[in-house]
C-alpha cells in the first residue's frame, strides 16, 4: 500500500531498538541475513513470555507494484508449520479500506499480538530492490497520501519502484518478475527467521533456492 516507516511507536520491550537492515533483492545471501536479522529482532523485542506473533500482509492484488504484501501473506500461508498467524493475502488482502477493520479483529483475536507488517514501497531509483528490516510501524498509504493507521512492532519493506511522481501509474507498471522475487525472498526469511526464533532449525528449506 506504498508505506513510510514510522518509528515514534517503537517496542517498549527494547529501548535502544537494533538500527534496520537493508539488503539487496539480488545479494545472494540475503535470505540468509534477513533470517538472521529478524531472528534477532524477535529475541530482543519479543522476549519471553512472547506476545503472539502476526504477520500483516498489506497492499492489494488489483496493482502489481501494491501485490508485495498480499503475496508475501499468501505464501507464508502455504507453510503449515509457520508458528504465527497470517493476516493480507492474494485471496484476502488487507488494503485500505478495510485495515482498520483487520487491525480490530486481530487485536480482539489475540488481545496484545507483537505484528510483523509487510508492505511495497517507492524511492530513489539506486534503492530499487531493497529490502528494509526495521523495528517499529511503518505508516501505510503515506506514498499516495493516504491517513491510514500506522501497523506493526517490525516491519519489511520493499522498493519495487522509482517514486515521486505519479505513483499509482507506477505503482501499476511495476515489474512483476521483480515483485515475485522479493516476494519469494520475503517469505522465505521470515519463516526461517521465526522458526529459528522458536528453536525449530531442523529441516529449514535452503535459503540458496530463493536468491
Amino acid at each position: 500500500m506504498l508505506s513510510f516507516p514510522f518509528l515514534a511507536r517503537s517496542p517498549s520491550t527494547e529501548p535502544h531498538p537494533p538500527a534496520k537492515v537493508k539488503y539487496h533483492y539480488q545479494d545472494p545471501l540475503v535470505v540468509e541475513k534477513l533470517s538472521e536479522a529478524l531472528q534477532e529482532y524477535l529475541l530482543r523485542l519479543n522476549p519471553p513470555p512472547a506476545r503472539p506473533l502476526v504477520v500483516v500482509g498489506i497492499g492489494t492484488d488489483r496493482s502489481t507494484g501494491d501485490s508485495l504484501g498480499p503475496l508475501v501473506g499468501s505464501k507464508l500461508a502455504a507453510f503449515p508449520d509457520l508458528p504465527a498467524a497470517v493476516y493480507g493475502t492474494l485471496e484476502d488482502p488487507v488494503h485500505a479500506s478495510n485495515l482498520k477493520e483487520k487491525l480490530e479483529l486481530i487485536t480482539a483475536t489475540f488481545g496484545n499480538p507483537f505484528i510483523m507488517a509487510i508492505d511495497a514501497c517507492l524511492g530513489h531509483s539506486e534503492n530499487v530492490g531493497n529490502i528494509t528490516l526495521a523495528p517499529g510501524a511503518l505508516k501505510p498509504g503515506a506514498g499516495v497520501n493516504k491517513n491510514l493507521p500506522a501497523v506493526g512492532d517490525l516491519h519489511f519493506t520493499g522498493i519495487v519502484n522509482v517514486g515521486g511522481y505519479m505513483e499509482y501509474f507506477v505503482l501499476q507498471n511495476t515489474r512483476l518478475s521483480l515483485v515475485m522475487r522479493m516476494a519469494d525472498q520475503i517469505a522465505m526469511a521470515i519463516y526461517r527467521g521465526i522458526r529459528r526464533r522458536h528453536g525449530l532449525e531442523d529441516d529449514l528449506p535452503a535459503a540458496q533456492g530463493f536468491q
